[in-house]
């Protein structure tokens, strides 16, 4: 397995944006599954995976699918009391960063539940605010 998927595997559910932040590619992009929107850059999608780690509990890996620099991460958490399931769709660059992040779950009342914690946590975090203009 590839050592920044196996790093990410230990440091993404932790919910620390330090830790999370090295395995980034200066221009990462990272889709979530709570809106169509697009993340651009390593400090704003490192903050927004911080806060995520932090809002879902019981989180782990149940599968790992992929070669060289295409991987697929099933994980399985809790968002509240609800159950959720996803996959992490991951490529990484040339240099073994992370360059695309896209998320996918299930099911849409935990993605709501995760959408709600989320605008919770950004809303009272003074720091995002500079990160909006990665948003697109």
């Amino acid at each position: 397995m590839h050592p920044t998927i196996t790093n990410m595997q230990s440091v993404v559910a932790k919910g620390d944006a330090s830790a999370i932040a090295p395995l980034l590619a200066e221009q990462v992009k990272f889709m979530p599954p709570t809106y169509f929107a697009t993340w651009t850059g390593r400090d704003a999608v490192a903050a927004v995976l911080g806060h995520v780690g932090q809002v879902f509990s019981d989180f782990k890996y149940r599968r790992v699918m992929g070669d060289g620099n295409d991987w697929a991460l099933e994980f399985q958490c809790k968002i509240g009391d609800l159950d959720a399931v996803g996959v992490d769709l991951i490529t990484l660059n040339d240099d073994g960063l992370i360059e695309t992040f896209e998320v996918v779950m299930r099911p849409h009342k935990s993605i709501g539940a995760l959408r709600e914690a989320m605008n919770a946590r950004v809303a009272t975090d003074p720091a995002f605010l500079k990160h909006k203009a990665a948003l697109s």
